[in-house]
């Protein structure tokens, strides 16, 4: 059961770095757009989407990590898809957002309230399943 529960965290460490990639390569072209070598410029298409890649950078590190504790700690992988998918959904909602130059409020809200209740779900599970081995 662990080995399939790793394997699906695998997949969104996977799905969730192609994201961060995707994310980096549009801001090297907006750098290139907007001739802006380092920084932002002041322009603010390129401060929105570093803005957004920062934040994918802030959480999504810490919900893989969540995810892959609770593989190692034998959670089934149904869990573990459970989670991952919505995450994996929500960044990009949220990539699709700050990468715009003028987006609908609705995706970053989306993907905001995704993360989130991904996050809290896994803190909570997490938080109940070591408790209840130390009992």
């Amino acid at each position: 059961m662990q080995d399939t529960a790793l394997a699906a965290v695998a997949i969104y460490f996977g799905l969730n770095a192609a994201i961060l990639l995707w994310m980096a390569a549009r801001i090297i072209g907006l750098r290139r757009r907007y001739d802006v070598p380092i920084g932002d410029g002041g322009n603010a298409h390129l401060m929105r989407a570093m803005r957004g890649q920062a934040n994918f950078v802030e959480l999504v590190p810490m919900a893989l990590s969540m995810l892959l504790v609770m593989a190692l700690m034998g959670v089934p992988a149904w869990v573990i898809h459970l989670l991952g998918a919505p995450l994996t959904v929500g960044r990009v909602l949220h990539g699709r957002h700050f990468l715009a130059e003028d987006a609908p409020l609705s995706t970053r809200f989306a993907g905001t309230t995704i993360t989130f209740v991904v996050i809290g779900l896994a803190a909570a599970g997490l938080t109940l399943h070591g408790l209840a081995g130390l009992f």
